[in-house]
């Protein structure tokens, strides 16, 4: 046995059960938060059950079922339930019940006490909606200008519904094209004219100038006028329009709702679906929840915002701190004279990776935002005061405070991979006639790549998961506009960006219904796992090509 640990091998057990126990959490983790959250999108059946209370009042309940749960009929009897005596648990389930516009709660818990079987009626049907959440119930009709044309019983009821539903989402996508492309382009020209405006009144021109320029300005003004007329009735038109179609629903208590099919998304009925039906609509709305902006407080929706604003800010984030990181490592290891002052600089650098980032935010918020951005508002958007244009939080101030932040992760990955490198090759290119600058430029720094990709892959798994600076330096609840489009000049490195950390505690603390964003936090925090993989593995990817193209040149 004391040979047995004299050889080392217990350690090596020892070493390789911890890394598999880890695996296994952060597997199971992973696997924890996809169930959760992907399971979401799983068209759930539709559940209607009757329920006698003690008094022998009935109630109908439909809707999905989140989940059952098992408690103690005393705490029951202390929430004021009435629990027969004798019943020492109790079951009680929560139903998703939606209907929120005429009930005024999505979810509510029922317990098993007077609870009749449950029953999945075929025809139940649920409805997605713009605003007020899900809707379920029972179709009575389908209506046209006032005029019933179909009825549950029609053969054609079910096609008639998806062809009005189509028409309404192509109208609903004509009106965004209208509202956010052609008059949001109009918006922006027309505040570049008032600028335009601005800048001629604090530039003080000549009588002759002043007038050519409020001329032209007059012209372009009236040009937008006459177009956006035109866009005008083509809207007022389309608006009318979307009030053609209404579905009648009958809710589990019988009363009648009639519904506009302008602000439905989609109508299932998960009761009269088959598997492959449920797995198509499972991967529709998937995609759904991966390229669509959120809506009802984001709390329904997707969250393609957030993935763009991180990937975004990531990538601006990576062009910053590479060159700073890299260069001040290279100076710091072949240039800097090895003496008291540079390892202090070291040490520094090694503290600032230790600071709590919403340090960073604070700095990055008083220097970047209000000193640089005030600055450069005042030298070069001078009309626009006082409305701040980079004075104000944004995406690049957010990149600006992450490279901030990673920057010494950089700087000490870089240095560690230049104090590998053998100094034997620096003698040999030295002596075939390099100079000192050639040596480092074309021989120790293409060497030193993989550290500084190792560099950058740390950099990045840091800056994609941070919150707390990012609340303070360009991050909002929600963009309205992405920080790339078709308006000059496309890159809009001023706008505020959704992020997917910020958007997981938007979501998770500032919900106003808890149960509805349970799953969107686990879903959303999946994306984000995997987004900072890919980013991760991209990076290791070049990073093990450039380590192989240099591998016989090191060795």
């Amino acid at each position: 046995m004391k040979a047995w640990f004299k050889s080392g091998s217990p350690w090596i057990w020892l070493n390789g059960g911890a890394v598999a126990f880890c695996m296994i959490m952060v597997v199971g983790l992973i696997g924890l938060i996809a169930v959760r959250g992907f399971g979401h999108f799983w068209p759930a059946d539709i559940a209607k059950v009757e329920i006698i209370d003690a008094n022998g009042n009935r109630q109908v309940v439909m809707g999905e079922i989140v989940r059952p749960q098992t408690i103690t009929a005393a705490v029951a009897r202390d929430g004021g339930h009435h629990i027969p005596e004798g019943v020492d648990l109790i079951t009680r389930y929560l139903f998703k019940q939606g209907n929120r516009d005429q009930t005024g709660n999505d979810f509510a818990w029922h317990f098993e006490t007077g609870m009749g079987e449950f029953q999945y009626p075929k025809d139940a049907f649920q409805i997605e909606r713009r605003e007020w959440g899900n809707f379920y119930g029972q179709p009575v009709s389908l209506s046209r200008e006032g005029n019933v044309i179909a009825t549950p019983n029609d053969a054609n009821f079910w096609s008639l519904l998806q062809e009005s539903i189509n028409r309404s989402l192509q109208i609903h996508r004509d009106i965004h094209r209208i509202e956010r492309g052609e008059i949001g382009r109009m918006n922006s020209e027309i505040e570049r004219l008032r600028l335009d405006g601005r800048r001629l009144e604090l530039s003080n021109p000549t009588a002759q100038q002043r007038a050519a320029e409020e001329a032209r300005i007059a012209a372009e003004r009236a040009r937008l006028d006459d177009e956006y007329a035109i866009l005008r009735v083509e809207l007022d038109a389309l608006y009318q329009s979307t009030r053609r179609d209404t579905l009648r629903m009958r809710m589990a208590d019988d009363r009648e709702v009639d519904l506009s099919l302008a602000a439905i998304v989609r109508i299932t009925a998960p009761n009269a679906m088959s598997v492959p039906q449920k797995m198509g609509q499972y991967v529709e709305r998937l995609w759904e929840f991966l390229t669509t902006p959120p809506r009802e407080a984001n709390t329904e929706g997707g969250i393609f915002p957030a993935i763009f604003g991180t990937v975004t800010m990531v990538f601006v984030m990576s062009i910053i701190v590479t060159p700073f990181g890299i260069l001040a490592a290279i100076y710091l290891r072949e240039y800097a004279r090895q003496n008291l002052m540079t390892r202090i600089i070291r040490i520094s650098v090694y503290n600032l990776a230790g600071v709590p980032s919403i340090v960073y935010g604070v700095f990055g918020l008083g220097f970047f935002v209000y000193f640089l951005g005030g600055n450069i508002d005042r030298l070069f958007y001078e009309a626009a005061l006082p409305t701040p244009t980079f004075g104000t939080p944004g995406l690049i101030w957010a990149s600006l405070t992450l490279a901030l932040l990673t920057l010494p992760i950089v700087i000490v990955s870089t240095e560690e991979g230049l104090a590998r490198i053998p100094s034997t090759i620096r003698q040999g290119s030295l002596a075939l006639g390099a100079t000192k600058s050639e040596t480092l430029w074309k021989v120790i720094v293409p060497l030193a790549t993989p550290a500084m990709m190792t560099g950058l892959i740390l950099a990045i798994a840091r800056a994609a998961g941070e919150v707390a600076p990012l609340m303070l330096v360009g991050v909002v609840k929600l963009a309205p506009t992405l920080p790339v489009d078709g308006t000059f000049p496309f890159i809009h490195l001023d706008r505020k960006i959704m992020h997917l950390g910020f958007h997981i505690y938007d979501v998770g603390f500032q919900s106003p219904s808890a149960e509805a964003a349970r799953p969107l936090v686990y879903a959303t925090a999946l994306v984000l796992v995997i987004l900072i993989v890919i980013l991760n593995l991209t990076a290791i990817n070049i990073r093990n090509r450039l380590r192989e193209r240099y591998r016989s040149a090191s060795d």
